[in-house]
């Protein structure tokens, strides 16, 4: 309750819980989202920990929605990268399970996405962003450089700087996409809640958490279409 007897957004809740900032030799510094990083981790932690403690023949409550998500994950990947694609699903999967369960945290009163702060998704697209490339060097080698020079060998003078301009623009379209339109759901939430009375921000709630699902998995599919390029031979 606020000190006017109203109701406190999520949002607020957690800045007033002290999650936002602490005091290292006397200056402030931000560590909220590292938080609820880590708290988004250790969910996931416990969560598999738990379903694999209570592993059935058939699956039954957490197993079953937990095999249903995972295998139709799989099941996309390899319908577009190909039987290939089955060895990068604990990546892509973590990612995807990673980011909504950071997503969805921001949905809980008292906590925060972290997904909202620039920080933690520019470190998501900078992970993803290494790891495609190096997946491309290893399974190409030297020749990986052709996946940069165009079509044909005459036009690689002009391909080869757009080529490396739309990889590095890549980490910053993952990076603003997801941080955007997170934040901006948070923003509309308090505003909608400092309108309204809790109930009447339901449907609200409803609707966004289904753009945060969306978000993780607009995230996972890009991730996995770069994955495809890498070990796709080059045109």
């Amino acid at each position: 309750m606020s000190a006017e007897g109203g109701l406190i957004h999520p949002l607020l809740l957690s800045e007033g819980l002290g999650l936002g900032e602490m005091t290292i030799l006397g200056k402030e510094v931000e560590f909220g989202h590292v938080f609820y990083t880590w708290m988004a981790l250790g969910i996931l932690v416990i969560l598999g920990l738990t379903v694999r403690g209570r592993l059935r023949l058939v699956p039954t409550g957490a197993q079953n929605v937990l095999e249903t998500l995972i295998g139709g994950l799989e099941d996309f990947v390899v319908s577009n990268i190909g039987e290939a694609g089955r060895r990068f699903m604990p990546i892509l999967c973590g990612i995807f399970l990673f980011i909504l369960t950071m997503n969805f945290m921001g949905l809980v009163p008292g906590l925060d996405a972290a997904t909202a702060n620039l920080n933690t998704t520019a470190a998501m697209a900078v992970c993803v962003f290494l790891y495609y490339n190096m997946v491309g060097l290893r399974r190409w080698g030297p020749a990986y450089i052709k996946h940069f020079m165009g079509p044909m060998l005459p036009l690689a003078p002009l391909m080869f700087p757009l080529e490396i301009i739309s990889h590095l623009a890549r980490p910053l379209s993952l990076t603003l996409r997801l941080f955007g339109n997170i934040r901006g759901e948070e923003l509309v939430l308090v505003i909608f809640f400092t309108m309204a009375p809790l109930f009447s921000t339901l449907p609200i709630y409803f609707l966004f958490g289904l753009a945060k699902g969306l978000q993780a998995f607009i995230f996972f599919m890009l991730t996995m279409i770069y994955l495809k390029g890498a070990i796709e031979h080059a045109h």
